[in-house]
């Protein structure tokens, strides 16, 4: 168990460390994957900042997640749930839209107007508080490489005991403080998973002091 995500951010760090993992820049799904981010960018003296991904809502049933979408449009389909939905090409499109802006206005939001940061030749770290679907990773994780990073590691203190297989491709290097076979959802992990404000996310982009 982990007590909070900044305790989850710090043992991951420690993980980190051991591993030698290098980077220029830590990039933390919000807002959950702030608190941990911090904590990781912090330790490896290295910037932090956001990627956004939004997930694609399946016919009457926003809840379900027939995929995710990061903000450049950077897609990831869940081809076997839409094929079962019978979900048409024109509504995946459609949404796929509409939740691409809305991924990039959170990145404004966030970033209060800050110009984005140069990836291209980056070792990017990617953070967030856990990984259960992997839907919003997935699609965050091929926005980074689209920008043409030099290598991209992910970094969760929590995932299921097959998400480094089951993401595989998606990424250079894999990093999880636990990985159990029996996973429930991401939470469960914490003693303390309350939600981060929005107050609170600005505020740990804003503290990083080179």
């Amino acid at each position: 168990m982990f007590d909070d995500r900044t305790d989850a951010g710090e043992r991951l760090a420690d993980l980190l460390e051991r591993r030698d993992v290098e980077s220029d820049l830590v990039l933390a799904i919000p807002r959950g994957g702030l608190p941990v981010g911090r904590a990781a960018a912090d330790r490896l003296a290295v910037p932090l900042d956001v990627v956004v991904a939004e997930k694609l809502g399946a016919p009457g049933n926003p809840e379900l997640a027939i995929g995710a979408v990061a903000g450049d449009g950077s897609v990831w389909l869940n081809d076997e749930l839409i094929d079962h939905l019978g979900v048409s090409s024109a509504y995946v499109e459609k949404v796929r839209e509409n939740e691409a802006e809305n991924a990039r206005e959170k990145v404004a939001s966030y970033r209060g107007g800050k110009p984005v940061p140069e990836l291209e030749d980056k070792r990017v770290v990617l953070v967030d508080d856990g990984i259960a679907t992997g839907a919003t990773a997935i699609a965050c994780l091929r926005q980074i490489r689209n920008a043409g990073t030099a290598h991209v590691t992910l970094a969760v203190p929590v995932a299921p005991g097959d998400a480094e297989s089951r993401l595989a491709g998606e990424f250079d290097a894999f990093v999880c403080v636990q990985s159990p076979r029996e996973f429930g959802a991401v939470g469960q992990y914490y003693r303390s998973f309350e939600q981060v404000s929005n107050e609170e996310a600005r505020a740990m982009l804003e503290s990083y002091e080179p």
